[in-house]
């Protein structure tokens, strides 16, 4: 067997008569050269892919993991003055001498006809497409190292296939210097040293060689280029290692299977390599008669295979192929996964032919290929989640391509799959369930939210799918997956689907308060746009409370309907406290006003929610939750009472509501006005002119017993009020709400409230020392307020024998206007000194001290405090005994006794003395007489006793002790001595008929009379005619008679017939009245 070098020598000398025989053939190798050459420039060649395609039709052996590399450097090792050669590194089997002999021919492939064996070359070109970029292409494989030269061989006029024989430039040293010293090389090695002006280009080729160029070849594993100089910082090539791994290969039937495939990708070795991992649907299909072609009429089947990547593809650049032909072409499909198959290509391999009816063979069989794909990968995937399937639906050609042909591949995909169960659906079960997507209905996202939180919180949803529509997996029913819900055609759920949902999964009254409120939110945001007008207002959806306490719900149409609507509030205020005190108390009431609030927790979480605002909104425009205060809810409150035992518990509402700090000063005083109350028969009213206490307990019941009031319009509590009472907002006791009602209502007691203008029946009788005190606090307040008390009712208290006294040491009751309090020594000189008279004291040992803190409203009821008030007392009573005839001369001796007294202590006696003077009580010789007026006999009034009846005390009456008392009598008025006593005597002066016959001292106390009283007409009148005067001729009337004269008298005294005066009976004095005598009728002239 002759050895590589033997068998080129061989070549060269038979087939191109280098050194031997002149071949009779080389006349025809020159013109097919000439062809190759002019096909070769005429054609737009990659020739990069199709060192590939070489390199993947090439034979490998067993274990052998197929790699081909490129390695590009500036060492000129070939000694051709190369600015760069390019190296290619295949560990294929190595070239045998048939492949040696064959590349040495042209149009001589050894892979002709051999397309069913999986050879993809067929441009006829091959490798000598390298002749591109390099005038002398090098080989080294299997012992083999040859060149060939572009130019003709100086020996036979032939280029490109005549093949010479390298001794060095290069060594295989050389090459491995390049390859690595630390590895072995490949099996084969081609060496292009590059032309000037193809050295850019190809570097640039090298660097643009796409990471998928592996994926649909069968032998080749890995790939790699990189760039070899003797300073790294002048390499231009961006290195990189691509490698491919098959796995998991699955038969799906017997013109069918699917495999995982990973591709990787690391570029400029310091960076982080890239990989993605490829669905591989390989799928066979009969060739149809009417698409076979000539240059492939040996296939019997296309085999399409279609690629998935599962994640971002690799890529260079912008785009990345859509189509393959077992090696990438130039076309970008705008569809998410890659067609691979036997496409007839154009020469630059950059496109199909798009009008090749091969190629529209095979382009209709895809849509057929990517829906059985697209089903086995979403259905049969068993142990995949739910969740995993939605990413599986971006294979799906959603955009349309540049390439009508294409367009029509993908809506034959359309038609195909709606028609396909595989959209799947939400069913909370480990069961999968797929179905056609016009029965899939999808969801707004918002509500997947809230589906999703509400099955965190374990609710179940199993029942999603049973109001009419399949519901499409909320994995898949997302924005990023809308286009292809779109082109599958998965419309939303109707409107009143919603509604059904709601309802049916006890979402509201099961969700936590923030999930809750996010259906809340969602409802309010698609109000307008969606759910207002359909059934979602039907629906129970509205938290409140009700009067049991326990969550209800009612639906909007409730809370908004002209009649008969159930109202729910917000609280205003943001603490929970008050929400919590609004909920209790409107429990209380068992919701009398029917309205509601909504639960504290809902109310919390309002609060603190992001959306507030949005929420509250919606609810006050298109539910009518409006939102309460305390004051607010206690007015609607009042407005509605008319429950005996709600009007008394709202009194405790309020009461407590402002010791809370619910409600202000200010507006409990609003609501007290208004509030109704419940009197002591069990009714409600609402008008009232005032409030008493309860009478169980109150003093006014302990002082007056009855209601004085009740015709003024007061309102008497019921005895409901004074009870203790528990309730959710805490416990009330025992007459903290009246005390309450007494500052709020002016519930009154005594001693605060004003009094009737009317007596009542307690005065009348001894009060104890509690109510006396009770009655003057009263008083107390009433001068306080500067009220005045009325007529009625403060006579009834002065004249009621009430008041607890003291007289002599023996205990009484009497009224005050007839009750005393002064000092102890006082009282005991008065009582001492008045025998007749005893004073009423108020007994202070009784009351004790404190009976002298009420000096001024005793004072106002009659009590008197004055030594003169008390004069005036004794002398009052002496003198109501007197008008009764009750007054012995005992008891007058008594009286003048008591003012005896009182003198010697230096006491004033004005008020006594006045108080008794002018009354008539002193028996005198007239009768009964008051002092003034009377007159204490004695030897001066013996002769006016004569003429006149003078009042005299009666000594036969009283007795001689009487005149132990003359200047107590005298300080009555009492006349005593006659002392300028004349008008006294005319006064009492006796009639005519006792004036005859006088005593010589009578006549002339007349006469004194008449002189002092300048001739009173009345005595004159009295005496005339009267026989009074005493003459020589018996009594004669005064006009009778003659006062002789010393002149003359003794002329008539011859006369016997004239009635002289008698002068001896007389005496001298007479003549000292003359005056007097004449004007009684006398005359004293001759």
């Amino acid at each position: 067997m002759a050895t590589p070098r033997e068998h080129i020598e061989e070549i060269r000398r038979k087939k191109f008569s280098i050194g031997g025989e002149l071949n009779p053939l080389t006349e025809d190798l020159h013109q097919a050269v000439k062809n190759l050459s002019a096909e070769l420039y005429a054609k737009d060649v990659h020739f990069l892919m199709e060192l590939i395609q070489n390199a993947e039709d090439n034979e490998y052996l067993n274990g052998v993991n197929p790699a081909l590399e490129f390695i590009i450097t500036s060492r000129d090792i070939t000694d051709t003055g190369a600015l760069a050669t390019l190296l290619i590194f295949n560990n294929e089997k190595g070239f045998s001498s048939r492949n040696i002999e064959s590349i040495c021919s042209v149009g001589r492939s050894t892979k002709k006809g051999n397309r069913k064996s999986g050879y993809i070359g067929e441009k006829g070109i091959g490798f000598k497409s390298v002749f591109l970029i390099t005038t002398k292409p090098y080989i080294f494989s299997n012992g083999y190292q040859i060149r060939f030269n572009e130019e003709p061989c100086r020996h036979c006029n032939v280029g490109y296939i005549v093949p010479e024989w390298v001794e060095d430039n290069p060594t295989l040293s050389d090459i491995k210097k390049i390859y690595g010293t630390c590895a072995t090389l490949p099996t084969t090695t081609i060496i292009l040293p590059l032309k000037a002006d193809k050295v850019k280009p190809v570097k640039q080729q090298l660097s643009s060689i796409h990471p998928e160029v592996l994926l649909f070849l069968s032998k080749i594993k890995r790939l790699s280029v990189r760039e070899d100089n003797d300073d790294p910082r002048l390499n231009t090539v961006s290195t990189i290692a691509i490698s491919s791994e098959t796995e998991f290969v699955t038969r799906k039937n017997i013109d069918a299977e699917s495999y995982m495939l990973r591709l990787s990708a690391e570029e400029n070795a310091n960076e982080s390599e890239s990989e993605c991992s490829y669905y591989m649907w390989k799928q066979k299909f009969r060739v149809r008669p009417e698409n076979k072609v000539e240059r492939r009429m040996d296939v019997e089947e296309w085999v399409i295979t279609l690629a998935f990547p599962n994640e971002e593809r690799l890529h260079k650049g912008t785009s990345s192929p859509g189509i393959y032909a077992f090696l990438p072409t130039e076309t970008v499909t705008n569809f998410p996964f890659i067609i691979q198959a036997d496409f007839v290509l154009a020469s630059s391999r950059e496109s199909i032919l798009w009008d090749d009816k091969w190629n529209e063979g095979i382009l209709d069989c895809v849509p057929s290929a990517f829906v059985d794909a697209f089903v086995s990968l979403v259905i049969t995937t068993d142990d995949a989640p739910v969740s995993s399937i939605p990413r599986m639906f971006k294979f799906l050609p959603v955009d349309r391509s540049s390439y009508p042909k294409l367009n029509t591949v993908r809506e034959t995909i359309k038609a195909k799959l709606i028609e396909k169960n595989i959209v799947p659906s939400e069913s909370y079960k480990e069961q999968k369930f797929f179905h056609k997507p016009c029965e899939v209905g999808r969801l707004m996202p918002d509500f997947w939210d809230i589906l999703t939180k509400a099955r965190e919180e374990g609710i179940s949803l199993l029942n999603l799918s049973s109001h009419g529509r399949y519901i499409l997996s909320s994995s898949f029913d997302n924005e990023e997956y809308n286009d292809t819900l779109n082109f599958l055609g998965v419309v939303p759920v109707s409107i009143e689907w919603y509604a059904k949902c709601i309802q049916s999964s006890s979402i509201v009254e099961r969700v936590s308060e923030n999930v809750y409120l996010e259906l809340l939110l969602f409802i309010a945001d698609n109000w307008r746009s969606n759910f207002y007008g359909t059934n979602i207002m039907n629906i129970p959806l509205i938290k409140y409370v009700g009067f049991d306490g326990t969550v209800s719900l009612c639906s909007i149409n409730e809370c908004t309907q002209r009649y008969g609507a159930k109202p729910v509030y917000l609280s205003r205020h943001q603490l929970s406290s008050h929400v919590s005190w609004l909920i209790d108390w409107n429990r209380e009431f068992r919701c009398l006003t029917n309205r509601y609030f909504m639960p504290k927790g809902t109310q919390k979480a309002i609060r603190l929610f992001s959306k507030k605002q949005t929420v509250v909104e919606f609810l006050g425009s298109h539910v009518n939750v409006a939102t309460l205060d305390v004051f607010d809810f206690a007015k609607i409150l009042c407005k509605s009472l008319n429950d005996q035992k709600l009007v008394t518990i709202y009194a405790h509402f309020l009461y407590h509501s402002l010791s809370m700090g619910y409600l202000s000063q200010g507006e409990i005083g609003e609501l007290c006005v208004m509030m109704p109350l419940v009197d002591n028969y069990g009714n409600v009213t609402r008008e009232r002119n005032g409030v008493l206490v309860p009478s169980n307990g109150s003093k006014w019941a302990e002082l007056i017993v009855s209601n004085p009031w009740r015709d003024e319009g007061y309102v008497e509590l019921g005895e409901d009020y004074l009870l203790p009472c528990h309730f959710t907002g805490g416990c009330t006791a025992n007459k903290q709400l009246i005390e309450f009602l007494k500052s709020h209502v002016s519930a009154s007691d005594i001693p605060h409230i004003n009094p009737p203008n009317a007596g009542f029946a307690a005065v009348s009788a001894p009060l104890t020392k509690e109510n006396a005190f009770l009655l003057l606090d009263w008083i107390h307040d009433l001068k306080y307020r500067g009220l005045r008390i009325p007529e009625g009712f403060l006579r009834c208290i002065q004249e009621g024998s009430w008041l607890k006294i003291t007289v002599n040491g023996c205990s009484g009751w009497r009224p005050p206007s007839q009750s005393f309090l002064f000092g102890s020594s006082l009282g005991n000189i008065l009582q001492n000194g008045s025998v007749l008279v005893d004073i009423p004291l108020v007994d202070e040992n009784f009351y004790g001290v404190k009976i002298s803190e009420y000096k001024e409203e005793l004072k106002t009821i009659g009590v008197m405090f004055e030594y003169g008030e008390a004069c005036a007392f004794i002398g009052k009573h002496l003198m109501s005994l007197a008008a009764s005839s009750n007054l012995t001369s005992r008891n007058v001796l008594s009286i003048l006794n008591f003012i005896k007294f009182l003198r010697k202590k230096l006491l004033p006696l004005d008020k006594f003395i006045h108080g008794i003077k002018d009354r008539r009580w002193l028996w005198t010789s007239c009768g009964y007489k008051s002092p003034v007026g009377s007159v204490l006999f004695d030897s001066e009034w013996q002769t006016a006793s004569q003429i006149a009846d003078v009042p005299f005390i009666s000594q036969d009456y009283y007795g001689e002790e009487i005149l132990r008392f003359r200047e107590e009598l005298q300080l009555l008025g009492v006349k005593v001595g006659f002392s300028g006593s004349h008008q006294l005597v005319i006064d009492h002066l006796k009639s005519p008929s006792y004036l005859t016959s006088l005593t010589a001292e009578a006549v002339l106390l007349i006469l004194e009379c008449l002189c002092h009283l300048e001739f009173s007409d009345k005595l004159v009148n009295a005496l005339k005619g009267t026989k009074c005067l005493k003459t020589n001729m018996g009594f004669k009337a005064p006009g009778e008679c003659f006062l002789l004269d010393p002149q003359w008298g003794c002329i008539l005294q011859v006369f016997h017939s004239f009635p002289l005066i008698d002068l001896k009976f007389y005496g001298g004095n007479i003549f000292n009245y003359k005056a007097a005598v004449e004007a009684n009728g006398g005359s004293n002239q001759f």
